[in-house]
C-alpha cells in the first residue's frame, strides 16, 4: 500500500483520490481552503442559494462510472440527478429571435430552428453536428479516455471534416467562427459560436473541432442535481470518506519535494513536510516550482497567462418562478460574450415558492472573446431572458475572478477549458504523468482539461497510471 498525497480538494482531486483509495492506497488530500469542491461551491444568503461554479453537468457517464467503480451505491443512489429539458433557450436581442431547443431530440431541435430561422436551418445545424460527431469519434479516446500520447503533436491536426470550398478554407483549416459563418450563416451561426464561447474558448481562434462541445451537450444532455452542483461535490466527498481518504483542510502546499530524482512528498506553507510515495497535483500547476521547472522541450506547455475567468451575478428575485421557465438561457450579443442565465426549478435554491434564485454569468478577462461585460451590462442582458427582472430584484451579489481565485487558487481566477484537437495542439493540456517520476497532474489543468466531466476523467487516468504503470493505455 503506497502513501499518496493529493494537492487540492476539487472535483478532479477527489475523483482521483476515490479511485486510488479503492485500489488499496493510503490517500491524503491537502486543501488550502476550508472545504472541498474547488470551483464547485455554494453561496447562501437569506434563504437563497447559488452555485458558484458550473451550473450543469455534461457527460454524466463520467461520474456514473466513478461511483460504480468506487462503491456499492450508484450516483443516482447518492443524489437526485435530473435532465434539463428543454435543454437550452437562445435569445438574440434586437433581432426578434427567441428559440427554445428540446433535449435529446435531433428532430425536435431541427424543427425548432426551422421555425426560428427558416426552412433548412435545422438541416444545416444537423450537418454541422454530424461533422462534429466525426471529430468526436476521432478524438474521444485520445482526448478523454487515454493518457496523453507521447506523440501528442498529431492531435494538433483538426479532425473536423469541414466543407471544402474555394478561398480561405483551401489554404488552412477553418476556425469555428468561419465554419459557423460559412455552414450556418448569420444569426444561426451565432448559436454555435456563443455556446462554444461559454467554455472560455475564443471561436475566432478555436479550431472547427470545437464544435464537439455543443455536439456533446446535444447528444448526452445537460444534467442538474437537485440541491445544486454542490450536491455532486458533497456526494463525491462522502464517497472519498467512505473509502478512508483523509482530508487536511487549511493546508497550503508551497511545493512538491523531489528527492533522488522522484517526488517524495510536500512542503507546506507552515514549513512542515508531508512524506509520500507519489504526489498528485490537482491545482493550477503554475503555483508549484517543481512542476513548472525543468519541463522537457517536447511536453505540452503549461497554460499561459491568457486563460479567462468568469464574472457572475447572484440574483434574489421576489415572485414565483414562472411555470415553463427554461433552466438555461443564452443571451447573445454581437461582438461580445454570450451571457448564461440559469433558473433551476429547485426548492433548495430559494426560501419559498414565492421567490426565485437566478444566476447570470459571462466569460471575462485575458483570452476571452470580445469586450468584457460589467455587472450592470450582465444585468441588462439577463433582463432579456427574465421578464420584469429589475422590478422583481430584491438584491444582487457579484462574484468576480477574485472570488474564483480565492476558491480555487488558480492565478487570476483562471477557469481552464476542455482540451480540443487542432490548432497545432494549442488547446491541449499537459499530460497526467510528468517528467518527475511519482508526480502526476489531475483536475482541470491537466489532460483532458477543464469542465466537470473532463476534470473527473483525470481521476481514471491518474489512478490507471499509478496502479498499472506506464503501460496503462486508458479506460475500457
Amino acid at each position: 500500500m503506497a502513501r499518496i498525497a493529493v494537492i487540492g480538494a476539487g472535483m478532479g482531486a477527489m475523483a482521483t483520490a476515490a479511485r486510488l483509495a479503492v485500489a488499496g492506497h493510503k490517500v491524503t488530500v491537502y486543501e488550502r481552503g476550508a472545504t472541498y469542491g474547488g470551483a464547485v461551491g455554494r453561496y447562501e444568503r437569506e434563504g437563497f442559494a447559488f452555485d458558484t461554479g458550473p451550473g450543469l453537468l455534461h457527460l454524466p457517464a463520467v461520474y456514473r462510472d466513478l461511483f460504480v467503480k468506487t462503491g456499492k451505491r450508484s450516483l443516482e443512489d447518492c443524489l437526485d440527478l435530473v435532465q434539463a429539458d428543454p435543454a437550452l433557450r437562445h435569445v438574440l436581442p434586437g433581432r426578434g429571435i427567441d428559440v427554445t431547443l428540446p433535449g435529446a431530440s435531433r428532430g425536435g431541435v431541427a424543427a425548432a430552428l426551422d421555425g426560428a430561422f427558416g426552412q433548412g436551418a435545422g438541416e444545416r445545424w444537423n450537418g454541422v453536428l454530424n461533422r462534429a460527431r466525426d471529430a468526436w469519434d476521432a478524438t474521444r479516446r485520445p482526448l478523454l479516455e487515454e493518457p496523453l500520447r507521447p506523440d501528442w503533436q498529431v492531435l494538433g491536426r483538426d479532425p473536423y471534416p469541414a466543407l471544402r470550398r474555394s478561398g480561405l478554407l483551401r489554404r488552412r483549416p477553418p476556425t469555428l467562427a468561419e465554419v459557423a459563418a460559412r455552414e450556418l450563416g448569420g444569426d444561426l451561426g451565432e448559436l454555435l459560436t456563443g455556446r462554444v464561447g461559454c467554455y472560455g474558448v475564443d471561436p475566432g481562434r478555436a479550431p472547427a473541432a470545437a464544435a464537439v462541445l455543443p455536439y456533446m451537450e446535444q447528444t448526452f444532455g445537460s444534467w442538474y442535481p437537485l440541491g445544486g452542483m454542490r450536491a455532486l461535490a458533497t456526494a463525491l466527498y462522502e464517497r472519498c470518506r467512505e473509502r478512508k481518504v483523509d482530508f487536511v483542510f487549511g493546508a497550503e502546499v508551497r511545493d512538491v519535494l523531489v528527492r533522488d530524482g522522484r517526488a517524495a512528498g510536500l512542503l507546506l506553507a507552515d514549513g512542515s513536510e508531508a512524506d509520500a510515495g507519489s504526489v498528485v497535483c490537482a491545482v493550477d500547476p503554475r503555483l508549484l516550482p517543481a512542476v513548472t521547472t525543468a519541463r522537457p522541450d517536447d511536453a505540452v506547455p503549461l497554460r499561459g497567462a491568457l486563460v479567462p475567468s468568469r464574472l457572475t451575478l447572484f440574483l434574489a428575485l421576489r415572485g414565483a418562478r414562472p411555470e415553463g421557465a427554461v433552466h438555461r438561457t443564452l443571451v447573445h450579443s454581437p461582438g461580445g460574450p454570450a451571457v448564461t442565465v440559469l433558473r433551476p426549478d429547485d426548492p433548495a435554491t430559494r426560501p419559498d415558492a414565492e421567490h426565485e434564485a437566478v444566476t447570470v454569468s459571462a466569460v471575462c478577462g485575458p483570452g476571452s472573446a470580445g469586450a468584457d461585460l460589467g455587472p450592470e451590462e450582465l444585468l441588462e442582458r439577463a433582463a432579456e431572458a427574465v421578464p420584469g427582472l429589475r422590478e422583481r430584484l430584491l438584491w444582487q451579489e457579484v462574484h468576480t475572478p477574485v472570488e474564483v481565485e480565492a476558491a480555487t487558487g488558480a492565478l487570476g481566477g483562471s477557469v481552464p477549458a476542455p482540451a480540443l484537437a487542432g490548432d497545432g495542439g494549442r488547446l491541449l493540456h499537459p499530460g497526467n504523468a510528468t517528467h518527475v517520476p511519482g508526480l502526476y497532474l489531475a483536475g482541470g489543468w491537466a489532460h483532458p482539461g477543464g469542465g466537470l466531466a473532463h476534470a473527473g476523467m483525470t481521476g481514471a487516468l491518474v489512478a490507471g497510471l499509478i496502479v498499472e504503470g506506464a503501460e496503462f493505455r486508458g479506460s475500457q
